[in-house]
């Protein structure tokens, strides 16, 4: 836990470094999303399968330059391996940012755990890790049909509360 805080403490001081802004230019209305797998495959084929959804991507090197990247830009999915610049799952950088972050700010990102240790659309697991949905790895090739599936019962979920937040000028 202490090498989190140091890692996230680290890069929160850092100066301000424009080579660490994701994008340049990012239309309204463009999605965007975050990828943190270390294994090419898996990461080409979740590339693949945003990219034909018309996503924005980004890919992260390791939880240093993840997190450099989130400094400046709020992305709208993040799809994160448990093990992604770790050994132990248990204690993943990047997974104790996104559940440090304010609420209202997490609310906005939609993330997703690759594990092999729980199976997809755990629902338990998704609320004990954090996050919005959980996929096994061995379910990689359905990925797009589980992501679309899991966002839409998110979708479903904040409706009203988001139109809520529009109509009281919060977002």
């Amino acid at each position: 836990m202490e090498e989190q805080k140091t890692l996230v403490n680290d890069v929160a001081a850092g100066g301000y470094n424009s080579s660490d802004m994701p994008f340049d230019f990012v239309e309204e209305g463009t999605q965007t999303v975050l990828i943190c797998e270390p294994d090419a495959a898996v990461r080409e084929k979740i590339v693949a399968d945003m990219k034909s959804s018309g996503y924005r991507i980004t890919e992260a090197a390791n939880a240093r330059d993840a997190l450099k990247k989130n400094r400046f830009h709020v992305y709208d999915v993040v799809v994160l391996n448990e093990r992604f610049d770790t050994d132990n799952p248990d204690a993943n950088d990047l997974l104790s940012y996104f559940e440090a972050l304010p609420m209202a700010t997490r609310r906005q990102t939609f993330v997703i755990l690759l594990t092999e240790r729980f199976r997809s659309s755990d629902n338990m697991a998704a609320f004990n890790k954090s996050v919005n949905l959980v996929i096994n790895l061995t379910n990689v090739d359905d990925f797009a049909a589980i992501f679309k599936r899991g966002l839409a019962d998110h979708n479903a979920f904040y409706h009203v509360f988001k139109e809520t937040l529009k109509k009281m000028g919060k977002i």
